[in-house]
């Protein structure tokens, strides 16, 4: 009973792959294997000496960064100016606090 075929009725939801599509896909999937085989422990060893060794050699581009603090969030001291549409925004909700606080 499992290996009935299944009704013919039914119809696929998914056409199949031209034969077009399934050159590019080989191409694709053969170029990934290649570049799989590439990446070794030794390979990844070289590359890193090649990073050490170009960080070394501009090395004395460098700007020393001692008197300044870097810091991904400054505590809004650099904030960008407000739009228009906030401060007319602001305004609205500040005078529509004021005429309920009169009531």
């Amino acid at each position: 009973m499992i290996d009935e075929e299944p009704d013919v009725s039914v119809r696929k939801t998914v056409a199949e792959e031209s034969p077009k599509t399934q050159r590019a896909r080989e191409k694709l999937r053969k170029q990934l294997e290649e570049e799989q085989q590439k990446i070794t422990a030794k390979a990844l060893e070289k590359k890193s000496d090649e990073i050490h060794s170009w960080i070394a050699r501009y090395a004395h581009q460098r700007v020393p960064l001692k008197s300044k603090a870097i810091s991904l969030f400054d505590g809004n001291q650099n904030s960008a100016d407000q739009s228009m549409r906030i401060i007319k925004l602001a305004q609205q909700l500040q005078s529509s606090s004021l005429d309920q606080e009169e009531v």
